[in-house]
């Protein structure tokens, strides 16, 4: 009896012979395999189609048959094999293999079904009405539909998620199609289904042919369907997949060209459409760009394409607008603002005079292991040492030299050409409102949590500062002033809730990490929190804790584990 793998053993057993078809380009294929042998089939485009056929291989080359009902038992029995753990008699196909590894991976069982019903048929309209693929149906249908009645298909177009949304063609076959889920509202994603050619083309973002057995799925043997990704002209996301899907024998192994050129102007289409809005927004607020007077400025789509700009600067070809942003910080450091339009923003740089007016706003969140800073609402990535670099000049608000950067940097040994180079880096990544071009300073207006630490201390704020200073200042950092900041922060803080008697404050910093392990603030916390106060009893759990590791670094290794087991 042949051995069947199940559930997550399945996953693990099949893997073996799942991995012995690496990725690559798919085999050759046999068109009397997979057409089922119709020359008569409607599908005069299958002669001037030149994509590459392996699309449609079923296996290797050398392992075709010219016999279709041959052809079909060996597929099952692959699948059988793989699926059991077994040697197959030839490899599936990489792309399928790497289909199936990923269905298995998310519990698809492949001896039922349960296609999940996303749209009940009285919210399916509304759906598609809203989708952007509802302008092209009219001519997938055109192009699909008549070749789907005659070779007896159906035509499906899904969306991102993998749910169909339409679907056309004979009535006889759509019958035949209701009951295993290939109808409007089901989901046909590879998590959802397995391997299938809908799924998978949005899986693998390419064109796709799945041929009887090569489907997960037990049930969907009987069926074989060609299908490819449609994609947003403006942003190149994916709209949906379109898809051609038939009985056994009756899909020509040149469909999925079909499919695949059928996807292709059908992105043309939306391209027309596209332009066609780019014209529109232009002819409609061309007034508002040309008439800024001498300032920069261009116009965005609602996806921050550029359509039209002024000719005084570059501009990048897209720019993200944050919803709700007023203003954007372009490449360079120069800020744009943002007024929205009826399809789109206008953007536009002020003068400098006019620039001079607003200072750039910096926060800096450098508690911690991961430094993190916004500047005018966009966070900036950030690399340790840019971190250091600006904690270093937020410190030093007037300004430093090249060679007191370098010495608080790198200390002793630091280069100040390597600081210079680090400084001229940073003032590409944040601009010359942030720094001043030419000196070492800051020119943005600097909020930092570790500064806030020691006005609050400035101010007698111990709970304040208490609260904010949880962690310690760039904990990974060795550079020599941050190192310093830290140790005379933390020391700052611990002196202050220690001598201001304030038990909130003192509790505060003894839950964070540099007061956790502190033994005199856990001495005072059980000492003078009121004995119904439950804090007191952690306090005190905290310290005998403390106490105990205390003695035991004091003690031989022996006597350390004696203890231990007694414990």
């Amino acid at each position: 009896m042949q051995r069947r793998c199940t559930g997550e053993a399945r996953a693990r057993r099949c893997s073996p012979a799942l991995a012995g078809t690496a990725p690559g380009r798919d085999a050759g294929v046999n068109p009397a395999i997979v057409g089922g042998g119709r020359p008569d089939a409607p599908l005069r485009v299958a002669a001037e189609c030149t994509m590459d056929l392996e699309i449609a291989g079923i296996t290797a080359a050398a392992s075709l048959s010219p016999d279709p009902g041959a052809q079909f038992h060996l597929l099952q029995q692959v699948r059988e094999a793989v699926l059991s753990g077994e040697q197959p008699p030839a490899p599936p196909r990489p792309m399928v293999s790497e289909s199936w590894r990923r269905s298995l991976a998310a519990h698809v069982d492949p001896d039922h079904y349960r296609p999940p019903v996303v749209y009940g048929s009285e919210e399916v309209a509304d759906v598609r009405s809203a989708h952007p693929l509802h302008a092209v149906v009219p001519l997938l249908r055109e192009l699909l539909v008549g070749i789907a009645d005659e070779s007896r298909h159906v035509m499906l177009i899904t969306d991102a998620d993998g749910t169909i949304l339409w679907r056309e063609g004979p009535s006889d076959i759509c019958r035949r199609a209701d009951p295993i889920g290939l109808r409007e509202g089901v989901r046909w994603t590879e998590d959802a289904i397995g391997t299938n050619a809908m799924g998978t083309a949005l899986a693998i973002d390419g064109p796709v042919q799945i041929y009887s057995a090569e489907h997960l799925v037990r049930t969907y043997h009987p069926w074989t369907c060609a299908a490819a990704p449609i994609h947003d002209p403006d942003t190149g996301t994916t709209f949906g997949a379109i898809d051609v899907s038939g009985p056994l024998h009756t899909l020509h192994p040149a469909v999925v060209c079909l499919v695949n050129a059928a996807a292709r102007l059908a992105e043309g289409h939306l391209r027309d459409l596209m332009e066609s809005r780019d014209e529109r927004l232009r002819a409609a607020n061309m007034r508002h760009l040309t008439g800024l007077r001498g300032e920069a400025g261009a116009l965005l789509t609602r996806t921050g394409r550029v359509v039209a700009a002024q000719p005084e600067m570059r501009w990048p070809g897209r720019i993200s607008v944050p919803p709700g942003a007023d203003r954007v910080l372009l490449d360079g450091g120069l800020e744009a603002l943002v007024e929205p339009l009826p399809e789109g923003y206008l953007l536009r740089v002020p003068r400098p005079a006019r620039a001079a007016d607003h200072r750039a706003k910096l926060s800096l969140s450098f508690l911690g292991d991961r430094p993190a800073a916004v500047l005018d609402g966009r966070e900036l990535p950030l690399t340790l040492r840019r971190a250091e670099l600006l904690a270093v000049l937020a410190l030093h608000p007037a300004g430093l030299t090249a060679e007191q950067l370098a010495l608080h940097l790198y200390g002793d040994e630091g280069n100040p050409t390597t600081a210079r180079s680090e400084v001229h880096r940073l003032r590409a990544q944040v601009g010359e409102s942030v720094m001043d071009p030419r000196q070492y300073r800051l020119r943005a207006d600097v909020e930092a949590d570790f500064l806030a630490v020691r006005a609050a201390l400035r101010a007698g704020d111990v709970r304040t500062a208490a609260a904010a200073c949880h962690v310690p200042l760039l904990a990974r950092s060795e550079a020599p002033a941050i190192r310093a900041e830290r140790y005379q922060l933390l020391a700052a803080l611990r002196s202050a809730v220690l001598d201001h008697h304030d038990l909130e404050a003192l509790w505060t910093f003894g839950q964070s990490e540099p007061g956790s392990d502190d033994l005199e603030v856990f001495e005072r916390l059980a000492g003078e929190l009121h004995p119904h106060d439950p804090r007191q009893a952690v306090a005190a759990a905290r310290l005998a804790w403390l106490l105990t590791e205390d003695d035991e670094e004091e003690r031989s290794p022996g006597e350390v584990r004696r203890r231990a087991a007694d414990r």
